[in-house]
């Protein structure tokens, strides 16, 4: 955007406190003089506890009363009525008053007719405000203040701006509170540009001493993510109060910062500075991002000694803190010790639980946490409140990371019933869900029906197509994105680049590359490359994947070094497979999979040497037994399993099961390969075809339980291995059933004896 400043403006001289000047200058008449009954507003503004009363209601409509029969009125009277309108966003009383105000001929005072601009402009009606303002004969800063003001609070930011650009025109000296309305447009535009425009005004005119100019810099800087710039602006505060402080502490958290802000913090009560409960509630939300339990537990302390524990939204971040950082005992006992429970309390249980599932380490802990998540949603269905959107929003979250299909589509159905369908955060978390769930279908179906989608929508069902190896889908989709004028972003590319990949289309990924970086500026960053180098793994040009990691900028990750091992697996490239492995075992050199993944390789090749030396190394480094554990959901509950598992109810008829589906997928051609298994008190690997890994025996419980065509849905702690995944086919083609299991990595979706994930997952 071009400068503020017009070229035909010269500012020149001090800025004019135009409000003092003007206030000072009018007469201000108490109304209760001529009228007794309205003796409450005899004050410039009215307390809420005066304005619910029903004598208040009663003072109003008289006030309106002796408007209508045209009595004459000094013009402060009309001040307390539209506080009033104000109040109860009346238009049309306002209106009342204001006609009122022209017949009289009252519209000749500045001071009152500004006041009607605020009136119009708190009540919504900005065309009202503007009207008005057009009509005046007279301006000054404080009206103009007063329209910029209306437009920014109004979510109409570049009008506030258009405003404040006529302002400088006409030669009016803006105030501190023209810039703090200026600089909230520019916020809500994330116009970084415009604000350093208005922020060099600011120093131009020795106005940035003021602390809420300074406040409103801080702000702005930090919403366009610039840190450094709002800190500067922090600093320059001569006099901070607690909301230069709540600020730069929310300004951290914002922008990644969460350490500095523990340390501003530290710095704010080491010079005796106030703090409210939006400062403590910013420092507990930057404790849950690190996360930093023990900081947290001091400041939980200190809330208990000032008496603030009883807040509300404070205990809430102290229950979200205590859930995040995997002590669920501590946030249930707060919980449990609320006499009256809202609902954004509610929503910061389950969110909390939902939060645990993502940071838990053990699949059975973040099982647990799920679980825990349905329950208290259950009994929030109970009580006397209703669920929001962010409660769905949280619930769904939970329902896919637990593949809880039959949960979630309960869920879908509540969401209808209660007009929460529409909401564009719902629709995207069904969208979500169905994918995660393995149905594509369902999540189709929710994508198509949401009369309102965002980015990150179009983006999520990119990715759902992708992922369910519907190459041609998603790239149509993303075509259909473009032509709705939506701009894709980096994530949207992971999921086109995703879709090239399933599909080997070499040619259109790097078409859709050279778009990404020349049409949208977008840098591409390492996820992008291990798309693009999945795809030459999965049409088995080996040293081409291995030339492009090479030449990236990056370190490569995990996820790349496991996509180059399968390739390598798959396509008999052993040596340089085990250069990978090694190379993975470098970035996790704790990480049990890898080991396994590792010894299994050796094994293959007959390298038995090599696998008795990786077992010594695993010993040495103390390398913890690879922990296998499934689950699968029946009817609200869940159902765990080990490897060899004997402990279910249902073990004699689970390993009959499985013992017929083996033969008969020996029938069709399947022949074990045999899996390592690493036992801590054995010195030797023991390569085994009689182990029954946990996902089997999922399965086979499934298909026991399951209506008869059903799909059965497990989760797995880690990485499915090749065996199993070869027998699962076999058996999701002779029982013509979806099986569909989500492990540690990817999902697969198994039917009529092929994997969605095209063989090339990165299976033990």
């Amino acid at each position: 955007m071009a400068s503020l400043l017009p070229s035909s403006v010269a500012v020149t001289g001090p800025l004019k406190p135009d409000l003092v000047d003007f206030r000072k200058s009018t007469h201000i008449a108490i109304w209760p003089e001529k009228n007794p009954s309205f003796s409450h507003h005899g004050s410039y503004t009215t307390t809420t506890s005066e304005r619910n009363s029903d004598s208040g209601s009663l003072d109003f409509r008289e006030a309106l009363s002796v408007l209508n029969e045209g009595a004459e009125v000094e013009s402060a009277a009309y001040v307390p009525i539209l506080e009033e309108c104000i109040y109860r966003e009346s238009v049309a009383e306002a209106q009342v008053v204001h006609a009122h105000i022209i017949k009289t001929g009252s519209h000749e005072n500045l001071f009152l007719m500004t006041f009607l601009v605020n009136v119009y402009a708190k009540c919504g009606r900005m065309d009202y405000a503007h009207r008005v303002f057009d009509k005046l004969p007279l301006r000054n800063v404080v009206t103009w203040t007063s329209l910029m003001t209306g437009y920014a609070q109004n979510s109409q930011p570049e009008l506030a701006i258009r405003v404040f650009q006529e302002l400088l025109e006409a030669g009016a000296y803006p105030t501190i509170y023209t810039f703090g309305a200026v600089l909230s447009a520019c916020s809500s535009l994330y116009s970084i540009q415009l604000g350093k425009q208005i922020h060099g005004y600011i120093i131009k005119y020795q106005i940035g001493y003021d602390t809420s100019v300074g406040n409103s810099l801080c702000s702005l800087y930090s919403k366009c993510h610039n840190f450094d710039f709002a800190l500067k602006a922090f600093r320059s505060i001569p006099e901070k109060n607690v909301i230069s402080w709540t600020t730069i502490i929310s300004a951290c958290g914002d922008n990644g910062q969460s350490r500095t802000g523990l340390v501003l913090f530290v710095e704010m009560l080491s010079g005796g500075a106030e703090f409210n409960e939006f400062t403590l509630t910013s420092v507990l939300s930057l404790c849950c991002m690190m996360p930093a339990l023990g900081f947290g537990a001091q400041v939980h302390s200190l809330i208990i000694k000032i008496g603030y524990d009883a807040n509300i939204p404070i205990k809430n971040s102290i229950m979200y803190l205590y859930l995040k950082s995997g002590r669920p005992v501590e946030a249930r006992r707060l919980f449990d010790e609320m006499e009256t429970i809202s609902l954004v309390t509610w929503n910061a249980m389950i969110a909390g639980y939902a939060q645990m599932m993502n940071y838990s380490k053990d699949e059975l802990i973040a099982q647990h946490s799920g679980t825990e998540a349905l329950r208290i949603f259950l009994k929030l269905n109970r009580s006397s409140l209703k669920p929001d959107l962010f409660t769905f929003s949280s619930v769904l979250t939970v329902c896919g990371s637990m593949v809880a299909l039959e949960q979630g589509e309960q869920v879908h159905a509540q969401t209808v019933k209660t007009g929460f369908m529409s909401d564009v955060i719902v629709g995207s978390a069904l969208v979500n869900m169905y994918n995660k769930c393995g149905s594509i279908e369902r999540a189709t179906k929710a994508f198509v029906e949401m009369s309102t989608r965002t980015l990150i929508t179009w983006t999520s069902m990119i990715t759902a197509y992708a992922q369910h190896g519907m190459s041609w889908q998603a790239l149509q989709l993303f075509d259909d994105m473009r032509l709705a004028g939506v701009r894709p972003n980096k994530i949207t590319f992971i999921g086109v680049f995703s879709a090239c990949s399933h599909a080997g289309m070499v040619e259109e990924a790097m078409n859709y590359f050279e778009m990404m970086k020349n049409e949208y500026r977008i840098k591409p960053v390492v996820e992008h490359f291990a798309c693009l180098i999945d795809m030459f793994v999965r049409l088995g040009k080996l040293e081409e994947a291995f030339d492009f990691i090479e030449k990236m900028e990056f370190e490569p990750n995990e996820f790349i070094w496991s996509i180059l091992i399968a390739g390598c697996r798959s396509h008999g490239n052993m040596e340089l497979g085990f250069y990978a492995v090694k190379r993975l075992l470098e970035l996790k050199p704790k990480d049990a999979e890898s080991y396994v993944l590792l010894l299994n390789m050796y094994l293959s090749a007959g390298r038995l040497k090599d696998v008795s030396k990786v077992r010594k190394l695993m010993r040495e480094r103390k390398i913890d037994k690879l922990k296998d554990w499934s689950s699968i959901s029946l009817k609200d509950i869940v159902h765990s399993f080990r490897p060899d598992d004997k402990s279910h109810p249902q073990r004699i008829e689970i390993y009959e099961l499985l013992e017929s589906l083996i033969n008969k997928a020996k029938d069709f051609g399947y022949v074990s390969h045999g899996a390592l298994e690493t036992a801590e008190e054995d010195d030797e690997a023991k390569p085994s075809t009689t182990i029954h890994h946990s996902e089997r025996l999922a399965v086979a419980f499934g298909l026991l339980n399951m209506p008869r065509g059903a799909s059965i849905r497990v989760i797995k702690c880690i990485g499915i291995c090749r065996d199993c995944h070869t027998l699962i086919k076999f058996i999701s083609l002779y029982t013509n059933r979806e099986i569909i299991i989500r492990d540690r990595k990817r999902l697969h979706q198994f039917n009529d004896g092929h994997c969605s994930c095209g063989d090339f997952g990165s299976l033990v």
